[in-house]
């Protein structure tokens, strides 16, 4: 009997078979379609599983080995590669699986592998992430080691301005303050590394445009179709899979104990390993192997004194590369640019490099205090940091968007009013001024030197400050002889001529000063007791006079004020 009618008489049973034979063909029927759907079930499942994604394509594993060590470990692939959606919208995003398996079966792709079709971070990481609501500040230690012989530690501690809010609220700031508003830009290159063009929108709809002026594009040949909205994944690009550059591997393992930070020139050697170029993983092994006996040739007092520590240093520095180098699929630390940041790639100098202006020559700020607060740099033997928290006015000066491009050309008396400036521009860390986190560092893609930035700022740079000092006061004290020079050293850094002056307050000229700030007056001539710059000088102040100074000011009150 052929196969066609047996299966016709089993579902079709003849009239007065038994009841079983009547109802198998039922039951069978209901387990293959059980087995169709859980098995179905199963498929779909398994296929966005991370283990499906990390080992079933052979060009994925160095994409599985970082993800298992990032802070997604714990989310499926498909929830940020196929978003979440109805099982209907999710098949529809998935059917781009099937060039990617005809490119695989034909071995067409090409090395290194790069996502070239990622959903939106609305349809994938604000599911979890609310940009709004992540407002708070916080505080980030990041830990370093010398390339010397005692691997010196040193901590960076950073506030930074996470920000987020609403528009619509009026509490948009900070870093989230890109998600909350619309911005949109132009990119030139796969990796969106170059960014010539920067559209800000308005709350009316209206935009303003900044273009990079070392660039020579041409903002009336943009293309509309073009513009990329900017979203998380503009610069939490790497948040998954990161391949860690080789210095910042060695720091985070010799902090977190993994290689001994005791071992003399343990830093500098790993480092050195591992940024060597090697044509095979076995030669990088063998290689991070030989430090050991470089150590019993050239420092056998230390390797004797700290053999145990070197080997298992060694193990951890070739987990390292096995992390961050993969030869069949061509990649390693510089194959992915992280955008979080801006000292190892580009990252937030793509816009915030201080060469992108508007009509106005105005650039997107590349204040280091926009996003965070100013590094503090704190030395291991340091028993206490103190961070700094700008919260006052800030000078006339400060408020020009090209102020960190030319602010050391206009360092003056008044900074100290602020700001301790020993060592203006050095690395000794003995003053705001003096940062080894700032000046210690080479800022590549910064646009501090660039030409035409050079020449568009030179008009803006504010008038040279006079080298004034407080007088020595001889006589009785007027505005003329003492007065208004003392103002002018310690008051008109911030309290000047303009909108920038707090409540209005311009202590510049003799009649701005009587006529006190928008609240009235702020000097009651013979009476400095309810005068409110002597009651402001007596407590803490941004710029505080000292004791003879303010005895001189209450002094010029009782006789009248004076101006001659």
């Amino acid at each position: 009997m052929k196969l066609r009618e047996r299966i016709s008489k089993f579902f079709h049973p003849a009239p007065g078979s038994p009841g079983w034979v009547l109802i198998l063909p039922y039951a069978v029927l209901i387990l293959l379609f059980i087995g169709v759907t859980f098995g179905g079930i199963h498929t779909w499942e398994y296929t966005n599983s991370p283990e499906f994604c990390g080992t079933a394509c052979h060009t994925m594993p160095p994409q599985d080995v970082v993800y298992k060590e990032s802070p997604h470990a714990n989310v499926t692939c498909e929830e940020c590669h196929i978003g979440r959606a109805s099982f209907i919208d999710q098949a529809m995003r998935k059917t781009q699986g099937i060039k990617e398996t005809y490119y695989e079966v034909f071995k067409l792709y090409e090395y290194p592998i790069r996502a070239k079709a990622l959903r939106p971070s609305l349809d994938t990481c604000e599911k979890c992430h609310r940009p709004e609501t992540f407002s708070d500040d916080s505080l980030r230690q990041i830990n370093h080691f010398a390339s010397d012989r005692e691997n010196t530690a040193s901590s960076v501690y950073l506030i930074m301005k996470t920000g987020g809010g609403d528009a619509r609220e009026g509490n948009a700031r900070g870093i989230h303050w890109h998600i909350t508003s619309k911005v949109q830009y132009y990119s030139d290159d796969e990796l969106s590394q170059t960014i010539p063009y920067v559209r800000v929108y308005n709350d009316d709809g209206t935009f303003t445009e900044y273009t990079d002026v070392e660039s020579g594009f041409d903002p009336s040949t943009i293309d509309e179709s073009q513009l990329k909205q900017m979203d998380c994944v503009t610069c939490h690009n790497r948040v998954t899979h990161n391949f860690k550059e080789p210095s910042k591997s060695v720091d985070q393992s010799m902090s977190n104990g993994l290689i001994d930070p005791s071992i003399p020139f343990i830093r500098q050697k790993a480092v050195e390993a591992l940024t060597t170029k090697y044509a095979t993983r076995d030669e990088a092994v063998k290689a991070i192997a030989d430090i050991e006996e470089e150590y019993k040739r050239n420092l056998f007092d230390v390797y004797s004194q700290n053999g145990e520590k070197i080997q298992q240093a060694i193990v951890e520095i070739q987990a390292i590369y096995d992390r961050t180098v993969f030869h069949d699929q061509k990649i390693d630390w510089e194959t992915y640019p992280n955008n979080l940041g801006h000292i190892d790639a580009p990252g937030c100098f793509r816009c915030h490099d201080g060469k992108h202006l508007n009509a106005e020559n105005e650039a997107i700020r590349l204040e280091c205090n926009v996003c965070h607060a100013i590094p503090v740099t704190a030395n291991a033997d340091d028993f206490v940091t103190r961070i700094e928290i700008s919260r006052g006015p800030e000078p006339e000066t400060h408020l020009n968007p090209n102020w960190i491009s030319m602010h050391n050309q206009t360092l003056g008396p008044s900074c100290s009013n602020c700001h301790n400036t020993k060592d203006p521009g050095g690395t000794s860390n003995t003053s705001f001024c003096s940062n080894s986190a700032c000046h210690g560092n080479v800022f590549t893609y910064a646009g501090f030197d660039a030409p035409a930035l050079r020449e568009i700022i030179k008009s803006q740079l504010p008038p040279p400050e006079p080298a004034l000092e407080v007088p020595v006061l001889t006589g009785e004290p007027t505005y003329e002889n003492y007065i208004g020079t003392l103002f002018t050293v310690k008051c008109t850094g911030c309290h000047t001529e303009g909108d920038a002056a707090p409540e209005g307050l311009d202590l510049s000229t003799y009649a701005a000063i009587m006529k006190g700030s928008e609240n009235g007056p702020v000097i009651i001539a013979n009476d400095p007791t309810n005068s409110l710059l002597v009651q402001v000088q007596s407590v803490d102040h941004f710029a505080n006079f000292t004791l003879d100074e303010l005895t001189n000011v209450i002094n010029w009150i009782i006789a009248g004020t004076p101006e001659n």
